[in-house]
């Protein structure tokens, strides 16, 4: 019996035309060495067309925090705070590292707002897609309609 030990995505490139942003997403993914549980975040869906992102940021100023959007992928970084180096902590639990988080949005997702209220940044997402990429009602001739049309041509 054969054992999947390594995953080797060249391989299936081969065979899988079409998927490329498929395969460079799960590439991205799996070369993140970060951890992914820093820091705790929260995504909720607050109507059809409007998301919320909810990270925990204790300790975080606005000052540290930076979000950009670029080519579809929303990132949130943060730069630890300095520490007081004077301190001989006993116990030190409260994490103070700087982090990445990537979120790869759909099509037309847009930032509405980003705040940042008792350690908790929140991000605002709305999809707003272009009138003429919107779906449109085609209306329904009659046979009739249709033979006085091709008479007159």
């Amino acid at each position: 019996m054969t054992r999947l030990t390594t995953l080797d995505l060249p391989t299936f490139y081969k065979a899988t035309v079409g998927f490329d942003r498929l395969f460079d997403e799960m590439e991205r993914q799996f070369a993140n060495s970060q951890p992914q549980g820093y820091p705790p975040y929260n995504v909720a869906q607050l109507d059809e067309n409007e998301w919320g992102i909810a990270v925990a940021v204790a300790g975080f100023d606005m000052e540290d925090l930076d979000i950009t959007l670029e080519k579809s992928v929303l990132t949130i970084e943060g730069v630890a705070p300095k520490g007081d180096e004077n301190v001989n902590y006993l116990h030190k639990g409260i994490a103070g590292r700087s982090f990445r988080r990537q979120f790869t949005l759909a099509d037309h997702i847009e930032v509405v707002d980003a705040t940042l209220d008792k350690g908790i940044l929140t991000v605002l997402l709305k999809r707003e897609v272009p009138e003429e990429l919107q779906p449109k009602k085609i209306a329904i001739n009659s046979a009739k309609e249709v033979k006085a049309i091709s008479k007159d041509s």
